[in-house]
């Protein structure tokens, strides 16, 4: 109902004023690909990657030790008595719960060294984005995942990518 109540006035207000916004210049700008895409922001992407490596060849090492537990089971199980096959189950199904847990504890990692630089370079990228506003005199910025369609001559990501790779220290 609120949806319906607010296109009813957007359009409205787009009749009533059709030269008003004729000349605003509305803009696409994905503030996260900007600022990981940027020299410095796949400088420390690399970095936070290299950070996480070992927690990696853990968690493949880990899953290469239940594979190989899965595939003797298979192989071996009918020659295997009912307790070897009970713990083999058994040492599975915990290598498959240490498993989930290494990779949910993983992904947080992930997460949080990715908000930590984002939020790293978010002054410079506030920096940058004010000085194009001024310049190009930009009236809306738009994120891509508000819309359903945009032409991609309005993205204006990969400029603030050059100019934050310009901007660097």
């Amino acid at each position: 109902m609120i949806k319906k109540v607010m296109g009813i006035l957007v359009l409205a207000s787009m009749a009533i004023a059709p030269a008003a916004y004729a000349e605003m210049k509305i803009v696409v700008l994905d503030p996260v690909r900007a600022i990981l895409e940027s020299d410095e922001g796949q400088t420390l992407v690399e970095a936070a990657n290299k950070e996480m490596e070992p927690e990696q060849e853990e968690l493949r090492a880990k899953a290469e030790q239940m594979q190989a537990q899965q595939t003797k089971l298979q192989k071996d199980g009918e020659i295997l008595s009912e307790a070897d096959k009970r713990k083999i189950i058994k040492d599975i199904e915990s290598m498959q719960a240490d498993l989930q847990f290494g990779s949910q504890k993983l992904q947080k990692t992930a997460q949080d060294k990715r908000q930590e630089i984002l939020q790293t370079l978010a002054p410079k990228y506030d920096k940058v984005l004010k000085d194009l506003i001024q310049i190009d005199q930009i009236d809306m910025i738009l994120a891509p995942s508000a819309l359903q369609y945009s032409n991609d001559k309005h993205d204006i990501t990969r400029r603030v990518v050059e100019k934050l790779n310009e901007a660097r220290d």
